[in-house]
C-alpha cells in the first residue's frame, strides 16, 4: 500500500522538525554543548535515544599520555615528614622495568628529565625503589629519636613503617592513607637498611572505563514519571531511578556509592534533603536511624578522631526534618527532636565560639585536610577553624530545632533556637563576607590570632543562599562566586601539589544544590549553567560518578571516585522535582515555585508523584520563574499551594509567564593559587622561603597584613608577644594560604605547670615529654586535675596543654580526647586533644588554645571530664598530658 503524498509530506515535515530542534544547543560552553537529545564534547557524544536509552563513546583520557616522570617522597608512619612540603623526589621510567638509585630518607632530589615531549609511560611499568634508611636507624640507636625536616622527633618505639607517596597509580599523595596501602610500604628484607618495594604502573586493568550505553532495566514506575520535550533530560532522570533503587540494600538503608559501601552520615542527609525523603522517606527514616548513638547524631568521619574536630553531623536533623515535612509523621517528628536537641545542646558547649557568635570544626564534607587546608594545620587547629559550611548547617539546624519546637509546643526552646540561629547568621556576616568579591570567604584559621581564607567554597555557598542565610546578599553570591567551565569547584582557586579530590574538583551532588541556590537567587544564566554542568557527566559517564577533576570534567584523574554515588543521583532528581517544577515542602502544604530557563522552555509532565495521601499529575508548559496560572482539577489553586489534607488523585496544571529572566554568572578559567611559604624566627628575624612564582610577600602580625615585600626576611621585636605569619603573592594578586603562625614568646609571658607535679604521673613508657613525666587522662583515670596558677598581670591569655594520642590516625576512627576546662569554678571553654597517629605516643602537640581574661592573683584551672565530652567512640576518650602553657597575650 503507497503512503499518500500528503501524509509522507507531513511525517517529513515533522521529522525535519524534530531533527532541527535537535540540533538547536540549549547550552553551549567553551567545553561542551547540550542538545535536547546529546551532549557533545570535543570528540565525544552522548546521545538519548529514548528517554530510557543512552549511548556513549566517551573514553577517560587519564592512562593515555601519563608522564614518565614520577614525583614521590619517603614518608615515616603515614605523615609528611621526610622534606619541605613541595619539595619531592622525582625518576623517569623510559624503560619497562626500572629502578631507583639508592635514595636517602631527607636526602637531595636525583632528579632525570624526560628528553622527549612525546614520551609517554608505557603501560605496566615496573618500577623498583630503594631508600636507605640507615640516617633514621643511626639517629634511633645513637639518641633514641630522629628529628625530621619540620622538627618533629620520631622516638624509636613510635615507628611504624616507612612508605613512599606519590603523583603515579598506585601512589597517593594522601599520607593519612598510606597505611591502608600495603604495597606503599617499604620493607627491608636483608636487615642492611636499604628498603624497598616494587610498583606496577599504568595498569592496562586501572584504565578507568565506562560502558558504551545504558537501557533501562528496572521498573520505575511506582515513582514519578518525567516527561519533557528533551530526550536527554527524560533520560538521565531516569538513569538517576534506576540507580536509586540499585542504593538501597537489603536492609532497607541506603548505600552511599558502588564503591561505597554502608550509611554515611552527611551523604545521606545531603541526598535526603535533595530527593530521598520524596521517593524513600522509609528508607530515609531507616538510614538516619543507623547514624544514631546514645540519642545523639554520629559524626562517622573526620579530622583528628571525627568530633568535634569535625561538627558537620548535624545536618542529619535537615534531613530528618525534610522527612517530616514530606511524611508528616509526628512520631518520627518527636523521636527526631529528641535526638537533635542533644546533639545541639553538647555542640554549644564543644564547638561554639562565643566571641565569633560561630561554630568550630571542618568544612561540612570536604573532610580530607590536605585537600582543602594548608599542610601545616595540625587536627587541633582545624578543630578551631570556623568555616562557612559547617556554619550555614548549623544555623538551619538551629532553625529546624525552633520550628520543631514550635510544633511540640515548647515554646522556650523554640526561642532558646532562633536565639542562636540569629548569632551563627551574624557571625557569618560579620566575619566571613568579603563584600569586594561578593561573595562569603572560605573559613577563618590561625591560633589565637584568626584570618579569612579568601577562597570560595561552592557548598557553603550555595548552602548560604539557599537556607537564607545569605539574606540580602544572595544575588551578589550567585553572580559572584567562581565556576569553571564544568562547573562549580569546591574550593576557588585550588592549592598546588594537590591532586584532584576535593582539590581541583567538581561534585555533582555540590553542582546540585548550586542550581536550586541559583533558582532561588532567580539568576537563569547560573541555573542553567548548572543544570548543564549536572546532566553532562551523567549523559557522558552513563553513571552519576561520585566527582570529576575541575578542569578537565575527567572521572578517572581524582584520587578517589564513586559509580551509583548516592548523592549524585539525588541531585539529579532534585533537579526536576525542585528547580523546574519547583516542588518544597512545608510543615502543613506543598508549593510549587516552578523555574525553567527559557532554553528548555515547552511541555513537560510530572506524573504519579505522590504528597502524602494523594497523587498528583502535573503537568506544565512555557518558560521562567513566574506563574501565569495554576489549577488543581481545572480550578484556580490560590497560593500555589497543596494543602496536607489533600487526597486521592489529582490533575495540576501550571502555566508558565514566559518572563524572561536574567542573570549572571562568574566564569573564570581555572586557577591555582602559590606555595605556601614556612616561616621561622631566629636571631631577631622573621625569614621564610623562596616560592616559586610569587612576586610579593604580606607579612602578618596577630592576623593584620602590616607589610608587602619582595624580601625573605624581615626584623621582628624579640621582647613582645606576637604571631607572625606570610603569604606568598603571584603576579595575578592571588594569594597563598597564610604561612604556619611562628610565635614569639618572651620568657616573662609564658609560664607552664608540669602535670606530674599535680596529678598522679603514668608509668606508660612513653618519651619526648618535658619535665619528669607525664599524666594519663581517660574516662576513669584523672578526670578531673585542678591546676593552681598565679597571675602576676590583669589581661588576656591563652591557655592550652602539650599532649599525645596515639588512639588513631590523623584521618579516620573517633577516638578525639575531649575535656571542659574550667576557671575558679566556672565554664571556661573545651580542650580538644585529637588523635595525632596510631600508635603513635611520643609525638606530642599542643591541643586548641582557649583565651581567658584572668585578674591579678590566685586562680584554679580544671581540667575535667563531663558528660558532653563524651566522643563518637564512646569507651575510648584518653590522652597523654604534659603540661599546661598559659601565655599572656595582651
Amino acid at each position: 500500500m503507497k503512503t499518500p503524498l500528503r501524509i509522507f509530506g507531513g511525517l517529513l515535515l515533522f521529522s525535519t522538525s524534530a531533527i532541527a530542534q535537535n540540533n538547536k544547543p540549549v547550552y553551549t560552553s567553551n567545553a561542551y554543548t547540550v542538545y535536547p537529545d546529546r551532549v557533545v564534547q570535543g570528540k565525544y557524544t552522548a546521545t538519548a535515544i529514548s528517554s530510557t536509552s543512552l549511548t556513549s563513546n566517551y573514553r577517560s583520557p587519564a592512562n593515555m599520555f601519563k608522564s614518565p616522570v614520577i614525583e614521590f617522597k619517603f614518608s615515616i608512619n603515614g605523615k609528611d615528614n621526610e622534606m619541605t612540603p613541595g619539595v619531592n623526589h622525582h625518576f623517569t621510567c623510559l624503560a619497562l622495568a626500572s629502578e631507583t638509585p639508592v635514595i636517602e630518607f631527607g636526602g637531595p632530589d636525583k632528579v632525570q628529565k624526560v628528553t622527549a615531549a612525546t614520551t609517554f609511560l608505557k603501560p605496566s611499568t615496573q618500577i623498583k625503589i630503594r631508600l636507605n634508611m640507615n640516617p633514621v636507624l643511626n639517629a634511633f640507636k645513637e639518641r633514641g629519636f630522629y628529628t625530621c625536616a619540620n622538627g618533629d622527633k620520631i622516638y624509636k618505639n613510635d615507628f611504624k613503617g616507612v612508605f613512599v607517596a606519590g603523583n603515579t597509580a598506585p601512589m597517593i599523595w594522601d599520607f593519612n592513607n598510606l597505611v591502608n596501602h600495603p604495597d606503599l610500604e617499604l620493607k627491608d628484607p636483608d636487615g642492611d637498611g636499604i628498603y624497598e618495594t616494587t610498583l606496577i604502573l599504568n595498569k592496562p586493568e586501572d584504565e578507568n572505563k565506562i560502558a558504551s550505553s545504558w537501557t533501562m532495566t528496572r521498573d520505575a514506575s511506582a515513582f514519578p514519571q518525567y516527561h519533557s520535550g528533551y530526550k536527554i533530560s527524560d533520560a538521565v532522570y531516569n538513569l538517576a531511578l534506576e540507580e536509586m533503587q540499585k542504593a538501597v540494600e537489603p536492609d532497607s538503608t541506603f548505600r552511599t556509592g558502588k564503591e561505597w559501601g554502608g550509611v554515611w552520615t552527611r551523604d545521606i542527609s545531603y541526598s535526603i534533603i535533595l530527593s530521598m525523603a520524596v521517593l524513600q522517606p522509609k528508607v530515609a527514616v531507616y538510614s538516619l536511624m543507623r547514624k544514631v548513638k546514645n540519642d545523639r547524631i554520629i559524626q562517622d568521619t573526620g579530622t583528628g578522631g571525627a568530633y568535634p574536630c569535625s561538627s558537620d553531623r548535624m545536618i542529619w536533623a535537615v534531613a530528618a526534618y525534610e522527612v517530616y515535612k514530606v511524611t508528616g509523621d509526628k512520631n518520627w517528628l518527636e523521636k527526631a527532636y529528641h535526638i537533635v536537641k542533644n546533639s545541639a545542646d553538647d555542640d554549644a558547649l564543644n564547638v561554639y565560639d562565643s566571641e565569633t557568635g560561630l561554630v568550630r570544626g571542618e568544612s561540612s564534607f570536604l573532610d580530607w585536610r590536605e585537600e582543602t587546608y594548608p599542610k601545616w594545620m595540625q587536627p587541633a587547629d582545624i578543630y578551631e577553624s570556623e568555616c562557612l559550611g559547617t556554619n550555614v548547617v548549623h544555623y538551619q539546624v538551629n532553625k529546624v530545632l525552633s520550628q520543631m519546637a514550635s510544633l511540640l509546643k515548647d515554646q522556650a526552646a523554640a526561642e532558646l533556637y532562633s536565639k542562636r540561629a540569629a548569632t551563627i547568621k551574624k557571625g557569618i556576616q560579620d566575619y566571613l563576607w568579603i563584600p569586594e568579591k561578593g561573595y562569603y570567604g572560605q573559613y577563618l584559621y590561625g591560633r589565637n590570632y584568626k584570618t579569612l581564607s579568601q577562597r570560595s567554597e561552592g557548598l557553603g555557598e550555595a548552602l548560604a543562599v539557599l537556607f537564607d542565610a545569605a539574606g540580602p546578599n544572595a544575588q551578589s553570591v550567585i553572580s559572584h562566586t567562581p565556576v569553571n567551565d564544568f562547573g562549580i569547584p569546591c574550593i576557588y582557586p585550588q592549592i598546588p601539589g594537590i591532586l584532584p579530590y576535593h582539590n581541583n574538583a567538581i561534585w555533582p551532588f555540590v553542582e546540585s544544590y548550586w542550581a536550586m541556590a541559583s533558582a532561588k537567587a532567580g539568576d537563569e544564566t547560573s541555573l542553567m549553567r548548572a543544570i548543564s554542568a549536572v546532566y553532562r557527566p551523567a549523559a557522558m559517564f552513563l553513571t552519576n560518578k561520585e566527582n570529576m577533576v575541575a578542569t578537565d570534567g575527567d572521572y578517572a584523574g581524582t584520587q578517589i571516585n564513586s559509580s551509583n554515588m548516592l548523592w549524585s543521583l539525588s541531585g539529579n532528581i532534585a533537579l526536576v522535582y525542585k528547580v523546574l517544577f519547583g516542588i518544597h515542602y512545608n510543615e502543613s502544604s506543598l508549593k510549587f515555585q516552578p523555574f525553567v530557563p527559557k532554553a528548555l522552555a515547552g511541555e513537560r509532565t510530572l506524573e504519579n508523584f505522590k504528597y502524602r495521601n494523594a497523587v498528583l499529575n502535573i503537568s506544565m508548559s512555557g518558560f521562567g520563574n513566574v506563574v501565569k496560572s495554576i489549577s488543581l482539577d481545572g480550578k484556580a489553586l490560590p497560593g500555589a499551594t497543596i494543602p496536607a489534607s489533600l487526597k486521592g488523585t489529582h490533575t495540576v496544571k501550571i502555566i508558565l509567564a514566559d518572563i524572561v529572566v536574567t542573570g549572571k554568572s562568574n566564569l573564570l578559567p581555572g586557577s591555582t593559587a602559590p606555595e605556601t611559604p614556612m616561616a621561622s624566627y631566629q636571631n631577631g628575624n622573621l625569614t621564610w622561603d623562596k616560592i616559586l612564582g610569587a612576586t610579593s610577600y604580606h607579612i602578618l602580625k596577630n592576623g593584620k597584613i602590616i607589610l608587602t615585600t619582595s624580601a625573605h626576611s624581615y626584623k621582628v621585636p624579640a621582647n613582645v608577644y606576637a604571631e607572625y605569619q606570610v603569604a606568598s603573592v603571584d603576579a595575578k594578586g592571588v594569594s597563598s594560604f597564610n604561612s604556619e603562625p611562628v610565635q614569639i614568646i618572651p620568657a616573662n609571658v609564658v609560664f607552664v605547670t608540669e602535670l606530674e607535679t599535680v596529678a598522679d604521673k603514668s608509668d606508660l613508657p612513653y618519651q619526648g615529654f618535658s619535665g619528669s613525666g607525664f599524666v594519663e587522662i581517660s574516662k576513669i583515670k584523672n578526670t578531673t586535675i585542678n591546676i593552681p596558677i598565679n597571675i602576676t598581670q590583669s589581661g588576656v591569655y591563652a591557655i592550652d596543654f602539650k599532649y599525645a594520642n596515639g588512639n588513631g590516625p590523623i584521618n579516620t576512627e573517633n577516638k578525639c580526647a575531649i575535656r571542659t576546662l574550667g576557671a575558679d569554678g566556672h565554664f571556661a571553654g573545651t580542650v580538644v586533644l585529637p588523635q595525632r597517629g596510631k600508635g603513635v605516643w611520643s609525638e606530642w602537640g599542643f591541643s586548641n588554645q582557649v583565651k581567658l581574661k584572668l585578674t591579678k592573683g590566685k586562680h584554679l584551672i580544671s581540667l575535667q571530664f563531663k558528660p558532653a565530652n563524651e566522643n563518637m567512640n564512646g569507651d575510648i576518650n584518653q590522652a597523654m598530658v604534659d603540661y599546661l602553657r598559659v601565655i599572656h597575650l595582651n
